[in-house]
């Protein structure tokens, strides 16, 4: 590959070196000491803005949550003189909502020593949290006269133990608890905690960095890292070696650090950003460099030196910058020349491989968008309020015994029973909550079939008492009536045993009645493992898909779900779990 850098090189030896070499000798004395003060004072002139953005970005975030002392009914309610939790819900989603930073909230109401969070947009269900007053930063801002308190960055933690918040979720966030009081009485009502992300406030700070060995620190005033560029010092403390340079007198070492202390609500905490001092230096002579050639007359060997430049190097770059502000514009179809065999066609040929993978990152995205209207459209479809039918099941239970139709209100127990399980759809369950869904499910089975149902659950006491996500076996069991009994299969034997071996657990569903092809198994495990943004698959078999993404997705890449045929004698499918992974609480 030819080198622009080397063509340049020719021509400044060939043209210019003599006068070059006496105006360096002459002019970097002159400018070496003025040029580094002006980089000096530039850097503590973009530290001033930046640490006054700071300060207007953290007075925002603690002000937010005063937004909610203007709705007097949010305020009934947490003096309990109203009861309405929908509404509660609805303005915590909305204070989510307000700020695209917000992570995590959490509310507690010391009214009722019960807590709501909200994830993602949803809101978990209330938890008791009797203790949530001896917690050590909470305990802490409940005994102060303070109204907040700041949090240094730390991994999201799942404050409610909620399903929402999945255990993969490691992002590291900054935590604001505000004290809630009661206007007139000053009374303590409870304590509201924002999670967000460090992204708003770190732009602020990465703003202050013009080359990559440079380092910008936000520090705290008990000396713990707010946020640093090098993501490994957040939420640890200053290191020693940087707060010794900080006491010097003067910047003697390879480093130069220049702070300053933010005051407002972020009063004694420090901003600072650290320069090795050869990337300082190395500008001042770049520019001194540039002050030389300025002052160079070289007459027709710069109009000649110039000419070849433009003819050589600054047409394709124009065109290159053409090319760039048209993706700016929104046309993304732009032909690059990737033939050139210089810095150039490099460029040409690594901006053509990103546009592509931006295309293919669009259309990936506008299928889950297509796809998730779609799920949002079927779940609008099957809504159900399963209290009313859970209710509705217990006065018809209630009449069958008045009638004295035993069999009648055992069938309508186990529906019941069945009805209060799927409100626990999305949770975490013991491995016996759903062997006591599926024998529910069986019962009612057994009375459709006339007792002429064959099956068998093997499952010893240690997995009955693991934790997994609920409805991850009964659809398998469903499969087990649809594909055997209702296709004539009536003497099939359903078979339902597990074991823990290699760290996991493994779940085993059988039949010996219906099964499949080699090609309509093929096609079954294509389906499944067809993640959802890339192509089409089929609606066929989607309890099984479902199961299986739901494993992964909880457990990671080594939980899934495997089928077998059995030598075309029935059919297998096999859970895996993890023991030691996952988002179980």
């Amino acid at each position: 590959m030819k080198s622009t850098q080397s063509r340049l090189l020719l021509l400044l030896l060939i043209f210019i070196i003599l006068p070059y070499f006496l105006s360096v000798f002459l002019i970097y004395i002159y400018t070496k000491n003025s040029v580094e003060q002006h980089e000096l004072e530039n850097s503590r002139e973009q530290i001033q803005e930046s640490s006054v953005e700071l300060e207007q970005y953290f007075d925002e975030m603690i002000n937010l949550p005063y937004i909610l002392y203007r709705d007097p009914d949010l305020f009934r309610i947490f003096n309990n003189e109203a009861d309405d939790t929908a509404y509660l819900e609805n303005s915590l989603e909305n204070y989510y909502l307000m700020r695209n930073e917000i992570r995590q909230v959490r509310l507690y109401m010391d009214q009722g020593k019960e807590s709501f969070a909200v994830y993602n947009g949803m809101v978990s269900a209330r938890k008791s949290k009797p203790d949530f007053l001896q917690q050590g930063s909470i305990k802490k801002l409940y005994h102060s006269n303070a109204k907040y308190m700041i949090e240094p960055p730390h991994p999201i933690e799942n404050y409610n133990k909620a399903a929402i918040v999945p255990q993969s979720d490691n992002t590291m966030v900054m935590t604001f608890h505000h004290k809630i009081v009661d206007v007139l009485t000053n009374d303590f009502l409870g304590i509201l905690t924002t999670d967000i992300e460090l992204d708003a406030y770190g732009q602020i700070t990465n703003n202050l960095i013009q080359e990559n060995e440079e380092t910008v620190l936000l520090v705290d005033e008990n000396e713990d890292v707010i946020y640093a560029n090098d993501q490994a010092l957040i939420g640890t403390s200053l290191p020693s070696d940087i707060q010794q340079q900080m006491k010097a007198e003067d910047s003697t070492g390879d480093d130069i650090i220049l702070t300053r202390t933010l005051s407002g609500p972020l009063h004694q905490w420090k901003l600072m950003k650290i320069t090795p001092s050869e990337i300082l230096f190395q500008e001042v002579r770049e520019t001194a460099y540039t002050n030389i050639l300025v002052g160079i007359g070289v007459g027709m060997l710069g109009v000649v030196m110039i000419s070849m430049i433009a003819y050589k190097i600054t047409h394709p770059i124009k065109r290159l910058s053409q090319k760039v502000s048209t993706i700016e514009g929104g046309d993304v179809d732009i032909p690059f020349d990737d033939s050139r065999q210089d810095e150039i066609g490099y460029l040409e040929k690594h901006m053509k491989d990103m546009m592509d993978r931006i295309n293919l990152h669009i259309d990936r995205e506008y299928k889950l968008e297509i796809e998730n209207k779609e799920n949002q459209f079927r779940a609008l479809k099957s809504q159900v309020n399963p209290h009313f039918l859970f209710n509705a099941l217990q006065s018809i239970g209630a009449v069958a015994l008045r009638s004295k139709a035993p069999n009648v209100y055992q069938l309508v127990t186990s529906l019941s029973k069945m009805m209060r399980y799927s409100m626990q759809a999305n949770e975490w369950v013991l491995v016996r909550d759903e062997v006591n869904y599926i024998e529910s499910y069986l019962m009612l089975q057994k009375e459709r079939f006339r007792n002429n149902v064959n099956y068998s659950i093997n499952l010893n006491e240690t997995i009955l008492n693991i934790t997994i996500p609920s409805m991850i076996l009964q659809p398998l069991v469903e499969n087990f009536f649809k594909h055997s009994y209702e296709e004539g299969f009536y003497e099939a034997q359903l078979a339902i045993r597990g074991e823990v071996k290699g760290g996991a657990l493994h779940l085993y569903v059988e039949n010996d009645g219906a099964s499949l092809t080699d090609e309509e198994l093929q096609s079954l495990r294509n389906n499944m493992y067809t993640a959802p943004y890339e192509g089409a698959y089929s609606a066929q078999h989607i309890g099984l898909k479902n199961i299986h993404d739901r494993l992964v997705l909880n457990y990671g890449k080594s939980a899934g779900l495997k089928v077998y045929t059995n030598h075309g004698q029935g059919f297998l499918v096999k859970l895996s779990i993890p023991l030691k992974s996952g988002r179980a609480p």
